[in-house]
């Protein structure tokens, strides 16, 4: 959510986050992305992305899923309501701009 300045969300407004975020944005409300598509998405490594989901999770942005598939560890993320609500202002801050209403 922009501040009181009018600035971005400054934990979106970091490209790798915004990237995590654009990808689950994409999804439905209960979809989960797993961390190797996240991973091709963002072009992160995985320390780094893993950094990043930490950030967006302890922030209430998105909900992270740990299980076994294949009974291999899988890791999935999907938006929480605060995570979609705090995109959506990041994204009409950046309309706002351009001049995009």
């Amino acid at each position: 959510m922009a501040d009181d300045g009018g600035q971005p969300d400054p934990l979106i407004h970091q490209p790798v986050r915004l990237k995590i975020m654009s990808a689950l944005k994409s999804l439905n409300e209960r979809e989960m992305l797993e961390f190797v598509k996240l991973k091709q998405l963002s072009g992160a490594t995985e320390g780094n992305l893993g950094a990043h989901i930490t950030s967006l999770e302890s922030a209430g942005y998105i909900e992270v899923a740990k299980d076994f598939h294949n009974n291999r560890p899988r890791t999935r993320a999907k938006l929480t309501r605060a995570g979609r609500r705090a995109f959506e202002d990041y994204v009409a801050y950046l309309r706002s701009i351009i001049g995009e209403a």
